[in-house]
């Protein structure tokens, strides 16, 4: 690979790599595009099976992405180097670090996943924003969260953006997306305690026990939770606001819950 074997912006495997910024492409082929030498390096750490690489020499000026270059060529996926105006073509927004490919996306499946005893997880419904949802991956990372489920049409784990402001951490956080149906029978399989985030709850979040196995549920900002989400076997808690407004960005509310409840198990 010492010289760019793309150097057209129409060519048949960039065009359709493009094609993957839209969410139906993705929906429709199973497959995403991961941009950045991190994330890239986050997904391969995480085994996310690689289908297609395009490298650009001449922008691949970190050492992250120079591994990365040479960590794709290792797969068993095509690789092809192109040129700047080629990759300036596919990189998503203004960031252009010489790497990116094309990923298939991960097939799981909540049968598969073996919690600890008192598991901690978060389920987000209809959260949109890609920000938000890359915002709450993060946290959910950080403090080694063992379930992320996410539900409602409006959620799309593997836009760009999301992946983006997940700094990666989409690809180490142990996701699944789903229904409310299947994450609340599931949820009452596991036997853990269903915590939802309210404006118009009871319950200060600092009054509930999250010390033995819990469920940690929040909902978007325009519309919060669903009546799905209601019920004898859901606890109402609410942040205590002292301002006008009467709500918290998502992805606050996630960091605020979720470092409570490692907070109360030591």
């Amino acid at each position: 690979m010492n010289e760019p074997t793309i150097t057209s912006r129409q060519n048949t495997r960039v065009k359709a790599a493009l094609r993957l910024r839209e969410r139906r492409a993705r929906k429709e082929r199973w497959q995403f595009l991961i941009d950045g030498a991190r994330e890239l390096l986050r997904a391969l750490d995480a085994g996310v099976s690689v289908d297609q690489g395009f490298v650009c020499r001449e922008l691949c000026q970190s050492e992250e992405a120079r591994q990365v270059a040479d960590a794709l060529a290792q797969t068993s996926a095509t690789v092809d180097l192109v040129t700047p105006e080629v990759f300036e073509k596919l990189a998503f927004g203004d960031r252009a670090e010489g790497v990116l490919a094309v990923a298939a996306t991960p097939d799981r499946t909540l049968e598969t996943l073996i919690l600890p005893a008192c598991p901690l997880i978060a389920v987000l419904e209809n959260v949109e924003k890609p920000g938000n949802l890359g915002a709450v991956l993060r946290t959910a990372d950080a403090v080694g969260i063992d379930a992320l489920l996410v539900t409602g049409d409006g959620t799309d784990l593997y836009n760009p953006n999301t992946i983006r402001a997940s700094l990666g951490t989409v690809f180490s956080v142990p996701v699944f997306g789903t229904d409310n149906e299947t994450a609340l029978a599931w949820l009452a399989q596991q036997q853990v305690g269903i915590f939802t985030a309210r404006v118009d709850a009871g319950r200060l979040y600092t009054e509930a026990d999250f010390r033995s196995g819990s469920a940690i549920v929040l909902g978007s900002e325009a519309a919060g939770l669903s009546d799905a989400w209601r019920g004898d076997q859901v606890t109402g808690i609410r942040l205590p606001m002292h301002g006008q407004a009467d709500s918290l960005n998502v992805s606050v509310t996630a960091s605020v819950l979720l470092y409570e409840a490692v907070r109360q198990r030591g």
